[in-house]
């Protein structure tokens, strides 16, 4: 009986059609093409360091090393079990900077950016404007404020070790290790007594009771402590708000990112710690997901 033909894995093409067919059948069958385009540039990299999606295009027939073909079958394995494409590559790309991740961290978002935006926007009112970016994670607020604004006095926090010391990393390579002052602690320990002009954080915000909801890359990926926050979502809300309150100089303002439907109860915490000029900012979806007030 003639032996079974080897799949021809010589080529990109060859390498692409195989990696494709097998995230076909993985948790996410409609990302196929674009996971698989994905891994094969990350694979590509010890070949071909600049491959480009059109460049794989213009060279589909191209011969491949063997290393190539070892490193995609890994990638593709782990992609198949819900594994997001950042860490899996190690990086992601945020405020046009390419930011350091690890399964320590979140995976910074696009709807943060509106975070970004908006802390950079009050900024100005401030002549050295002083701000804390609470729970850094990876820094990418932290970092992206500190390359927005060059004379702002940046501080982050973060209770995390592992977090932290990937942050330390993320500030070093961008070349902001001495723009960002980092401090190990829950909340706004690490700085008690200190005052500021901005206190931003994108904290736990996720209840508990939707977790088997969550998408498998978030659910089983991305760090608990800095997805989950009680039964509502609102515990770290309940605690960051009247100390936000406490650091701020008078005029200062308080920006956050805030969970779906969460705009009423977190209106209400902000007031109820004495925060006016309540103001919300909604996403490309039209959900509100920032919201900053402002103390008196």
């Amino acid at each position: 009986m003639k032996a079974a033909a080897l799949p021809d894995r010589s080529t990109i093409r060859a390498l692409f059609v195989e990696a494709e067919g097998s995230l076909a059948a993985g948790p996410h069958p409609e990302k196929a093409r674009r996971d698989a385009e994905a891994l094969l540039l990350l694979a590509l990299r010890c070949d071909v360091p600049d491959a480009t999606r059109s460049w794989l295009i213009a060279h589909d027939e191209k011969a491949v090393s063997a290393d190539v073909a070892i490193a995609l079958d890994e990638m593709v394995g782990r992609r198949m079990t819900g594994e997001p494409i950042q860490y899996i590559a190690g990086e992601t790309e945020f405020y046009r900077m390419p930011f350091l991740v690890d399964r320590n961290v979140l995976i910074p978002r696009p709807e943060t950016e509106l975070l970004v935006e908006k802390v950079a926007a009050l900024a100005p009112l401030f002549r050295r404007p002083r701000i804390v970016d609470v729970g850094t994670g990876s820094g990418a607020i932290a970092i992206s404020l500190a390359h927005e604004w060059p004379q702002a006095s940046m501080t982050a926090t973060e209770i995390s070790e592992a977090a932290m010391r990937l942050a330390r990393r993320n500030a070093e390579r961008l070349g902001f290790a001495d723009r960002v002052r980092f401090l190990p602690g829950d909340l706004l320990a690490a700085v008690a007594g200190e005052q500021f002009d901005i206190v931003v954080s994108n904290p736990p915000y996720v209840a508990e009771h939707d977790r088997a909801s969550l998408p498998v890359e978030v659910r089983d990926f991305e760090p608990q402590q800095a997805l989950f926050a009680g039964e509502d979502g609102l515990a770290v809300y309940r605690r960051l708000i009247p100390e936000a309150f406490t650091s701020l100089v008078p005029g200062g303002f308080v920006a956050l990112e805030i969970g779906f439907e969460q705009r009423g109860a977190v209106r209400e915490l902000l007031a109820s710690s004495g925060f006016t000029q309540i103001e919300f900012m909604k996403d490309l979806q039209g959900i509100p997901r920032v919201v900053t007030a402002q103390k008196p």
